[in-house]
């Protein structure tokens, strides 16, 4: 029992086709035509009474829209220039500005130091001429002494060699001379 797996599905021989594929056959060649036709026309006035003034409509806004942000663009532009040259200009002012703080500081500073040194130059002189007047006092003094004092020398130096004691004017005289 042997079956044809495939039975039914095949073409007999000798058959042929006798009918021409319907777009290809001549005789219905000028109906499609007309119908070519009238769809291109139903077509191209679709088109062109509604859907390219809508595709133009957004063509022309958007040329707008590129416009607009683009003048905004040059004008954030321009308004970003004249932030920085106004930024600019407002640390040179400052630099300026810091320039002649720390130049008048430095002359402030100065005129300080300088009083504070011709104070102080006043204060060593007052006290180097009390120091010197202190030390001539003191020289005065010891001068006087030194006659004194070279007298009992003189007089002791005396005894010890000739056993006398001189007189104090006698002392004096020899000291003068």
């Amino acid at each position: 029992m042997a079956q044809k797996v495939n039975a039914g599905t095949e073409v007999p021989q000798g058959a042929g086709h006798k009918k021409v594929f319907p777009p290809l056959d001549q005789q219905f060649y000028a109906s499609q035509l007309i119908w070519l036709a009238m769809t291109f026309v139903a077509l191209y006035m679709l088109l062109s009474r509604l859907v390219l003034p809508r595709i133009s409509e957004v063509i022309d806004e958007r040329g707008a829209r590129i416009r607009r942000d683009l003048d905004e663009a040059e004008r954030l532009k321009s308004e970003t220039e004249k932030a920085l040259k106004s930024y600019e200009r407002a640390l040179a002012d400052a630099r300026a500005q810091a320039g002649a703080t720390v130049k008048e500081t430095r002359a402030q500073l100065a005129a300080e130091n300088e009083r504070a040194k011709s104070s102080a130059e006043a204060q060593l002189a007052a006290k180097v001429a009390e120091a010197e007047a202190r030390i001539a006092a003191t020289k005065s003094k010891a001068m006087a002494n030194v006659t004194g004092i070279a007298a009992e020398t003189a007089s002791a130096v005396v005894q010890k060699l000739l056993g006398t004691m001189p007189s104090v004017d006698e002392v004096k005289k020899a000291l003068a001379s």
